[in-house]
């Protein structure tokens, strides 16, 4: 029998949308956590805007469909990144509708 001890398993269907950003024009599902980290799913609008911040952990990222700019570099569906500990988050803003993945730790 298959264990599930340090497992967090999340059905999409089965979570709610919760608010993402401080702007209200982005959304969000949480699709599992682990040791401090979690998995998001957030959906934003054109002109969404992520708040400055610094990163005290590991951030990565994963851009489903959409187009967006994050440091002064634009990216499309298909796109990541990875950003380091200790890195300054001072542009991120959406161009198109846009549906990513972000796995980060507070």
């Amino acid at each position: 029998m298959e264990t599930l001890t340090g497992w967090d398993i999340v059905h999409a269907d089965d979570v709610e949308w919760g608010p993402w950003g401080s702007q209200g024009n982005a959304r969000s599902k949480v699709l599992g956590t682990a040791d401090g980290y979690s998995v998001v799913l957030v959906e934003a609008d054109v002109g969404y805007r992520g708040d400055p911040h610094e990163h005290a952990h590991a951030e990565f990222f994963y851009l489903l469909d959409g187009r967006l700019r994050n440091q002064g570099q634009v990216m499309t569906g298909g796109d990541g990144y990875a950003a380091a500990a200790g890195s300054t988050h001072t542009d991120f803003v959406v161009e198109s509708p846009a549906r990513y993945l972000v796995i980060f730790r507070l």
